[in-house]
């Protein structure tokens, strides 16, 4: 079994080493043609502080309550942990006591759950203005503890008060519920949904996110770019959004091929009909000028996000891809729209391809990326309607 281990780099690279870690674990980020950076830069500017494995807002509010009550535990760091990893499936208890279902980490695993609210909502409380902490929760802990062994190293308080707690949370964090861990629910309160809007204002006032918060805007559509709205939008956001949609909708005919191909080497026929279809709807509803006018050196430019690096070769894919697209009437046939495909996904996995590995091409079961990227629109509308039916 391989294993990541951490190495004391910098704090912008210990998060980036969570995210990657964060990525395998994903559903929804499976990224077989290494697209990956592309579509979290959308997203990301678009909906910051977003993950594909959130589920309800509150979570923004109660890992906040829940940590700031031990923060003040006097106990070592091994105790410390523990009892914050007990506390939190006690929430999972305490929202399914509050007659909560959907949406409930943990409702399920109870004390085997592996990968905590805390862990999945981290790096948005930061990106929200919510944590002022600016380390890792492990980093957290080993500062919390570093205060306690400053005072047992003198054995007085004043050595306790010469070292102030770290600054965890922002200082306008509404109050927490009495009875949190014996019954919650996820309905927002007014002054929460202020809060956590407030938030969004003050850390990220351009991204499209926060206009939709500030001004209550909930809409029910499968994709942002058919958002009621869009004309609303802010005009660098609304430009991104229908980058996006042209990009969503022309590499999706790229992972609906590898699908295909694979089902072909896998000789299933159910599959090869199924994605023979999809692709015959994909090739209908692409409009070929729209992706002919479409700038790729202006898409580039927009999608740059620090926090996300797009490869050359990425690129070069993309490009050659929309180049196959229109100058092929049958893409699904074409020769060279298959090697391309089949080439980038033997350069991304090498012996793990599973155009080349017959083990793990045994064990693939029928859909691998195969529908439109959504850059987290999903995540972002569950929010959304969470703050608008805030009480």
């Amino acid at each position: 079994m391989s294993s990541l281990g951490w190495i004391d780099f910098d704090e912008a690279e210990r998060q980036r080493a969570q995210r990657i870690m964060a990525l395998f674990q994903e559903r929804e980020t499976r990224d077989e043609l290494g697209l990956g950076a592309i579509r979290d830069s959308i997203a990301d500017h678009l909906f910051p502080g977003t993950s594909t494995i959130q589920t309800r807002l509150r979570y923004m509010l109660f890992i906040p309550w829940l940590y700031r009550a031990l923060e003040k535990r006097e106990i070592p760091e091994a105790q410390l942990r523990a009892e914050a990893r007990d506390t939190e499936i006690r929430l999972a208890d305490a929202l399914k006591a509050g007659g909560e279902s959907n949406g409930v980490i943990g409702r399920d695993a109870g004390p085997r759950l592996q990968r905590l609210p805390s862990a999945v909502y981290w790096a948005g409380l930061g990106a929200w203005g919510i944590r002022a902490f600016p380390g890792s929760l492990d980093s957290l802990f080993v500062a919390l503890r570093g205060r306690g062994r400053s005072r047992g190293a003198s054995g007085s308080e004043d050595a306790l008060a010469s070292a102030p707690a770290p600054a965890v949370w922002n200082p306008a964090l509404p109050r927490m519920p009495d009875d949190l861990l014996d019954q919650a629910n996820f309905r927002l309160t007014a002054d929460e949904a202020q809060f956590l809007i407030d938030r969004l204002v003050a850390s990220q006032p351009t991204a499209l996110l926060t206009m939709l918060a500030r001004e209550g805007i909930d809409a029910d559509c499968d994709h942002i770019w058919m958002h009621p709205h869009l004309s609303a939008f802010p005009a660098a956001a609304r430009r991104l959004v229908q980058h996006g949609e042209i990009f969503s909708h022309v590499m999706h005919g790229a992972a609906l091929l590898y699908n295909l191909a694979l089902s072909e080497l896998r000789q299933r026929d159910d599959w090869i009909e199924a994605y023979r279809e999809r692709l015959a709807a994909w090739r209908d509803d692409l409009d070929p000028g729209a992706v002919r006018a479409w700038s790729l050196d202006e898409f580039w430019s927009v999608v740059e996000h620090p926090a996300h690096t797009v490869r050359p070769a990425a690129k070069r894919f993309v490009t050659e891809w929309c180049e196959l697209v229109l100058g092929a009437d049958q893409v699904i046939s074409a020769p060279a729209a298959r090697q391309l495909v089949e080439q980038r996904e033997r350069r991304l996995k090498t012996s793990q391809s599973r155009f080349g590995n017959h083990a793990v091409r045994d064990r693939w079961t029928g859909a691998s990326g195969a529908d439109r990227l959504s850059f987290r629109w999903a995540q972002a509308k569950s929010h959304l309607r969470d703050l608008a039916n805030a009480e």
